[in-house]
């Protein structure tokens, strides 16, 4: 948090916190966020988290409950952290967008544009491991997200 602090006072835009190892639970997140917010306040939007013990959604859930705002996501869960062996990658940008728009909260991500990546991904990258729920089990019938909403990016 001191460090925060200093990033706040040197200026910084946006002050986020990261869970590179994935070892978090969405109480640690929740108390982190609420403590960063209180040190920072309005800066404290960001968050970085991976998925390694299957807690990575759930995190995301906490921190949008004490306000944060953007979430790192990694396409089929590609990567690791080489700080922490044995971390898989970044929460799932497939599952993130469909977790948030279920939610109702508007994205602007077209939901297939990311699990077409994934197909791609998976013919370009044989034998590497790719991660993602929705990849997997597919789009529920009748889920869309309004066209009023997406825009290009």
């Amino acid at each position: 948090m001191e460090m925060a602090v200093r990033l706040a006072d040197a200026g910084a835009d946006s002050i986020g916190l990261s869970d590179g190892s994935g070892y978090a639970n969405l109480v640690q997140v929740k108390r982190m966020f609420t403590r960063l917010r209180h040190e920072v306040g309005d800066l404290a939007g960001a968050a970085h988290l991976h998925n390694t013990r299957g807690q990575g959604l759930a995190n995301v859930v906490a921190a949008l409950e004490v306000g944060v705002t953007t979430f790192d996501a990694s396409q089929a869960g590609l990567g690791s952290c080489p700080y922490a062996p044995g971390a898989t990658g970044n929460i799932v940008t497939e599952d993130l967008v469909f977790l948030l728009e279920a939610m109702g909260l508007r994205t602007g991500k077209d939901i297939d544009r990311p699990l077409h990546a994934h197909s791609l991904l998976a013919e370009a990258l044989p034998g590497e491991p790719l991660y993602g729920h929705v990849a997997d089990a597919g789009v529920p019938k009748g889920f869309f997200i309004p066209a009023s909403v997406l825009h290009a990016g």
